[in-house]
């Protein structure tokens, strides 16, 4: 006798060429078991193709072959809904930066580049083949993210910018002159990392995330995307944000600034922001992302 509730709504996970990190952080979230019916997802379940009865279509990982184009077309026409979930979905991942004239300009720039790989050639998100419902963005969202997708963005309430999750306390009399690197210093307790001298994004990165990098003292890389401020303006406007940011509440000189925000050890997060204005493919309103 099947145990299977068929009344519930049933949703797919599709994975395209990615790390299976969103699937994780899925499964990690245990609320949506009793509310919803998974009926495809290959890390878990044995099934070989999307059931024809599917509502809702979750995707991971970028395009990267023939393969996942045929896949993620096949299984976009028999459902009713597409949520892009993470990094990649939306904006490719990390091979995509082989395809970005600015990352690989960047990239060969580097006088001291040690033991780069070579970039890989194209890499697309999702939405350069098919419509999307909802953008989830995250490296990779977290299980209270997922469920805020699958109940419905009515029913969730994310937090505007990383800041607001964070809790650290901004300081006016503690101005670093220079930047630290990610893995350096000693990271004071409750004290706004740009205080103490880290470069973290996370004043105009948004929220919803409950700053789990952040609180423990790891910087805001930007894996969320721009907040709603900055989601339909073009990502030089989000930089100069930043930049600002850091000149009110540091003395850190604005050109090493403005190098830290452009370097590779940013530029697979930050670089997807241009991707919300277009960039070659559809523009994200704000309403769509989660």
């Amino acid at each position: 006798m099947s145990l299977i509730n068929q009344s519930l709504p049933r949703f797919a996970v599709l994975q395209l060429s990615g790390c299976a990190g969103c699937e994780v952080s899925l499964l990690n979230a245990n609320e949506w078991v009793e509310k919803y019916q998974l009926v495809y997802m290959p890390l878990v379940v044995s099934t070989h193709t999307v059931p024809e009865d599917t509502e809702i279509l979750l995707v991971s990982g970028g395009v990267r072959n023939d393969e996942d184009v045929y896949n993620l077309r096949r299984a976009v026409k028999i459902v009713d809904r597409v949520i892009a979930v993470g990094t990649c979905a939306i904006s490719g991942g990390v091979a995509n930066l082989g395809d970005r004239d600015e990352v690989r300009e960047m990239f060969m720039a580097q006088a001291n580049r040690h033991h780069l790989p070579h970039l890989l050639p194209k890499s697309r998100p999702i939405d350069a083949f098919v419509d999307v419902d909802l953008y989830l963005p995250g490296c990779p969202p977290t299980p209270e993210l997922f469920m805020g997708a699958l109940t419905g963005p009515e029913n969730f309430q994310a937090s505007s910018i990383v800041c607001q999750e964070c809790g650290r306390k901004k300081l006016k009399d503690m101005r670093p002159k220079h930047l630290l690197g990610f893995q350096q210093g000693e990271v004071l307790p409750d004290i706004c990392l740009i205080n103490q001298g880290y470069l973290c994004v996370g004043s105009s990165t948004r929220g919803g995330c409950r700053a789990i990098c952040t609180r423990p003292g790891h910087p805001c890389v930007g894996c969320r995307g721009p907040s709603d401020a900055y989601i339909e303006k073009e990502s030089s406007v989000w930089f100069d944000r930043v930049q600002q940011v850091f000149e009110r509440l540091t003395d850190i000189p604005p050109q090493e600034i403005y190098d830290a925000l452009h370097s590779p050890q940013l530029s697979l997060f930050l670089f997807q922001f241009a991707d919300y204005m277009g960039n070659g493919g559809p523009a994200r309103s704000k309403e769509k992302v989660l």
